[in-house]
């Protein structure tokens, strides 16, 4: 905390309160308004938070303004480079990057919480056919308390921890049960001897009948996909996981309104609009026309995945994923399907449009991230479950830092209240 402090004059009345300046390691400074209320008797407004910080966090930072994304100070850049998904965890989990013994043992762990409970693989059963599997994991994932209750006590650091594990570790058990379920398929068991990606694609792909080749391009874009997911700071499913846990719900129930919130179209969607925007151009010849829509602010077309609501400069994921997503469509693109040329045409004809230089309108991470689902099979109602495994790691690490706070407290928004002043009640008939 700062020593500084702002002064606060009410206008009307004259009154002013100092409110303490709460210093940051990188980024703005807050305002501490705890007692503004009590001083001034004025709530703040600002719909959406966007200007205020709900909580400390040491996990992420991220400057939309420079591009900067760093997880526990480490700069994304560096990690997808050099980690792979399971050390980037252990990272947020822990706050420093693991040893080599640290690291095996982390995997020994998460690798043996992999399987599902036989009763709980039953539950599947209980949802209709062609059930989205965002439905199905946000019902599967809220009944894991109901198995395991020697991880329920948050009040416990180990109840917590191991909670972590299993979440870290289940999610794609159940997202490959949950796809599997709607497709009619029979689940496969998690294969001890495979990385967390190729378990993940083995579980999705293989069949009981034939043998199954995980493709190691396929699980190499997988694992940077999802350490670029892991966390993003204080968006709307990691708060929808805070404000949940604040009320002291079990771990699961809160990581499955994280889930819930991240469905939204709005936030977990992006890549599947980028499919859809790719059908709606249709070919090659089309892009000039439709980029010129994109220019006209009275046209309602949009051109999905290209800038980004925090970053106003490129998307540092965008940067890294770019290279993965040619190597992916060199490799497993179908040279069939157009809209993998599409893609690469719209990419390269949008960076050397001035319209969108100057707007800075970039191509994001979900644009390349899309794209490289739909070369690996991976279809559209699956996108966002994707993100929901990987961004679990962030979600826990969130939830187990907020339980641990020695002023944790329930979160209660106050409002700005428009309705109806005092009436009368009336009588039925006098109405």
């Amino acid at each position: 905390m700062g020593k500084d402090t702002v002064t606060i004059t009410d206008n009307r009345s004259g009154r002013q309160v100092e409110l303490p300046l709460l210093a940051a390691t990188q980024g703005p400074y807050a305002l501490d308004i705890g007692r503004f209320f009590s001083e001034l008797g004025y709530f703040t407004y600002d719909p959406g938070f966007l200007s205020t910080a709900s909580c400390n966090s040491a996990l992420t930072y991220l400057d939309g303004a420079e591009g900067v994304l760093q997880y526990r100070g480490y700069p994304i850049e560096q990690l997808a480079e050099h980690s792979n998904f399971l050390e980037v965890a252990y990272l947020m989990l822990y706050g420093e990057l693991p040893n080599r013994g640290q690291q095996e043992n982390f995997n020994t762990i998460i690798t043996h919480h992999s399987m599902l409970n036989e009763a709980l693989k039953s539950f599947f059963h209980g949802f209709y056919h062609d059930a989205h599997p965002m439905a199905i994991m946000v019902g599967v994932v809220g009944s894991l308390s109901a198995f395991y209750h020697d991880s329920t006590d948050i009040t416990n650091e180990r109840h917590r921890e191991i909670a972590a594990h299993r979440m870290i570790a289940k999610m794609p058990s159940i997202a490959a049960a949950s796809y599997k379920h709607s497709i009619g398929e029979p689940q496969v068991y998690p294969d001890n001897s495979l990385s967390y990606t190729g378990n993940l694609l083995n579980m999705m792909f293989s069949v009981p009948c034939e043998a199954y080749a995980i493709d190691p391009v396929a699980e190499k874009a997988l694992d940077l996909i999802f350490i670029l997911h892991i966390d993003h700071e204080q968006n709307a499913s990691t708060s929808t996981v805070r404000l949940a846990g604040s009320s002291g719900a079990n771990p699961f129930a809160c990581i499955a309104s994280g889930i819930a919130a991240l469905w939204g179209p709005a936030h977990g969607g992006a890549n599947e609009a980028v499919l859809d925007m790719l059908d709606e151009i249709g070919e090659v010849k089309n892009i000039p026309t439709f980029l010129a829509r994109a220019k006209d602010k009275n046209d309602p077309f949009r051109l999905m995945g290209f800038g980004h609501r925090v970053y106003k400069n490129y998307d540092p994921r965008a940067r890294i994923i770019r290279s993965m997503c040619h190597e992916v469509l060199e490799k497993l693109g179908d040279a069939n399907d157009p809209r993998f040329e599409l893609a690469l045409r719209l990419e390269e004809i949008a960076l050397q449009d001035e319209y969108f230089i100057e707007r800075k309108l970039y191509p994001n991470v979900d644009f390349y991230s899309g794209v490289i689902y739909k070369a690996l099979g991976i279809p559209r109602n699956m996108f966002t479950v994707m993100f929901a495994i990987a961004r679990t790691v962030g979600w826990v690490a969130q939830w187990m830092e907020m339980i641990a706070e020695d002023n944790q407290r329930i979160g209660r928004p106050r409002q700005l209240y428009v309705g109806h002043g005092p009436r009368d009640y009336r009588p039925m008939d006098q109405r």
